[in-house]
């Protein structure tokens, strides 16, 4: 299961509807501690994270990166290009992967085939 943390509902709409049309099981987290029960009652192997959630995303992401069952999901997070030092910070809060929005507008479909092989 690939989990996405989503700042509107064109992305979260977007990420969905992609992954259903895979049949790849993909569900939404909106803070904290829906993170924690989707850790607890599935088994994700993914987080996706739109950066443009700004603090709430990177918080979102420290609290993964500090829960033990947290530490073995991939992290991909994605960002508009201008935005270089949200990037850098989801880096160092322990994201996997950091792209653009355009880089993960165009290549979503790859992208969610690779973090769900990655199991």
């Amino acid at each position: 299961m690939i989990l996405y943390f989503a700042s509107d509902l064109v992305w979260a709409t977007r990420i969905k509807a992609t992954a259903e049309d895979l049949g790849l099981p993909c569900r939404p987290v909106r803070n904290p501690d829906m993170l924690a029960q989707r850790l607890a009652d599935s088994a994700p192997v993914a987080l996706i994270l739109d950066l443009e959630t700004e603090e709430a995303g990177l918080e979102l992401l420290r609290t993964l990166r500090a829960d033990p069952a947290g530490g073995r999901l991939r992290v991909l997070a994605f960002a508009p290009h201008v935005k270089k030092d949200l990037m850098q910070q989801a880096r160092d809060a322990g994201a996997d992967e950091v792209i653009t929005r355009g880089a993960f507008d165009h290549n979503l479909v790859d992208i969610l085939v690779r973090l769900a092989a990655s199991a």
